[in-house]
């Protein structure tokens, strides 16, 4: 029933879903730009009507009775900010623990503007040794759902020349907060 009814979030916002679950058995999601809080509902509209178990980190603070409840049943694992530097290690160690984990996150890590991606997302999926798929959210065309899959060549450089050109022609809700796709040095 609530894959329906995700379908038929979907269909009234006008999204065409893209893209199926991967045939491997882990992977990390990122999905760029992350501009709007509409990206988790859309995200999430997307993985209920797919039937796609993808884990994610949320805030803390969100995590109260009754929506902890819901967010933890939709997939999302309380983030202690104040705590961010372990995120990483969480993650790699969810991924050890787990004989089939999807987990998705924003490279920005937020959604306002910043000057470069936070580079959780590549140190993750190099530790845990699992590709990156490219999630979409454009706001331009109306698509959301799974998009291209990168196996990391270990070059850090060309692998986010890749991500930048996949994500050159993705909209965000407010593209004016896009965060361009290159990392700190």
């Amino acid at each position: 029933m609530l894959r329906y009814a995700a379908r038929a979030l979907l269909w009234l916002g006008g999204w065409t879903p893209v893209g199926e679950a991967p045939d491997v058995a882990k992977a990390v999601f990122i999905v760029a730009p992350h501009t709007s809080n509409w990206d988790g509902i859309w995200g999430l509209a997307y993985k209920v009507a797919k039937g796609v178990d993808i884990r994610f980190f949320a805030k803390a603070s969100l995590f109260w009775f009754p929506l902890g409840s819901i967010l933890r049943g939709l997939g999302g694992i309380p983030l202690d900010r104040s705590k961010a530097a372990s995120s990483v290690r969480l993650a790699v160690e969810m991924f050890a623990q787990e004989e089939q984990f999807f987990f998705v996150l924003a490279p920005e890590g937020t959604r306002g503007r910043r000057d470069h991606w936070k580079s959780g997302f590549y140190r993750i999926a190099k530790a845990a040794n699992v590709p990156i798929f490219f999630g979409v959210i454009d706001y331009g065309n109306k698509r959301v759902g799974i998009g291209d899959r990168l196996d990391l060549s270990g070059d850090r450089d060309v692998d986010l020349k890749i991500c930048a050109e996949y994500y050159d022609n993705i909209l965000g809700k407010w593209p004016e907060n896009a965060t361009p796709a290159r990392l700190a040095k």
